[in-house]
């Protein structure tokens, strides 16, 4: 990859094939989602459009240079945490970037983003919900980004023939909780 940062941006219906093929990349080698078959593009095209429904950012990451130039290397959005209506002021962050393109900041640059328009949009908490305890990279990924242990839930998931934890990271979003909702 060139030094050029990936371009931010809003993904598009375009997108949805590049983005289904790095989830299930993530699906099938690591612990950060604990489905174990990836889904369809028509199924990722379906949970894309039910965060946008939200009015919540769904961003990519966008090479910018090289003959690779355009390609979506990583991608992330904020979808509703729980569905009862005391948590709506409360969000839960996912972020996937192409293997090839980890520790490279994508990560960090979309994660970025996201953090910053949903607290534009009056959003007061952000929890991770990080799989797998040994999932370092995430777990510093989110640390950089200002969100702080909430707590470990071990065993919760079995994939790869093993047990695997949860690792529950939170943040506060613009003035959290110090002040009441307009």
């Amino acid at each position: 990859m060139s030094a050029a940062p990936p371009l931010i941006r809003p993904s598009r219906d375009e997108d949805v094939e590049a983005i289904a093929a790095i989830y299930g990349y993530h699906v099938m080698h690591g612990v950060a989602s604990f489905e174990e078959v990836p889904p369809s593009v028509a199924e990722i095209a379906e949970r894309r459009a039910a965060i946008l429904a939200h009015g919540l950012p769904y961003l990519v990451a966008e090479r910018t240079a090289g003959m690779d130039s355009g390609q979506v290397i990583g991608y992330c959005y904020a979808g509703p945490f729980r569905p009862r209506s005391g948590y709506r002021y409360t969000l839960e962050d996912s972020v996937y970037v192409a293997a090839d393109e980890v520790g490279r900041g994508v990560g960090r640059a979309l994660l970025d983003s996201v953090v910053t328009r949903c607290t534009s949009l009056g959003y007061r908490q952000m929890v991770a919900v990080i799989g797998g305890s040994e999932t370092i990279a995430s777990i510093r990924l989110h640390e950089r980004l200002g969100f702080a242990a909430a707590g470990v839930l071990p065993a919760v998931g079995f994939k790869f023939n093993r047990w695997i934890d949860v690792v529950m990271m939170q943040r506060a979003l613009g003035p959290g909780a110090d002040r009441l909702p307009g």
